[in-house]
């Protein structure tokens, strides 16, 4: 597995950063797996690269607010 801030850091346009574990957390409204609103995920495929690097960004602090350092079940 990867480590959240490297993997978020580098995802290259166009890459998405879901893992597959699609379910968004009640308390937050983020994606258990990727860290997104649904929002953010929606919007995904139209994003530019500099929006998609900004979600991005985002995901490492949301990811630690649920206990995570990494995104669980990512290959």
């Amino acid at each position: 597995m990867r480590n959240a801030l490297d993997a978020e850091a580098a995802a290259p346009a166009g890459s998405s950063p879901c893992i597959g574990v699609c379910t968004l957390d009640r308390a937050t409204g983020w994606c258990c797996g990727c860290g997104r609103t649904i929002e953010e995920i929606t919007a995904w495929p139209r994003l530019s690269a500099d929006g998609a690097r900004a979600v991005c960004a985002r995901l490492p602090g949301r990811l630690a607010v649920m206990g995570r350092t990494h995104r669980e079940g990512e290959q």
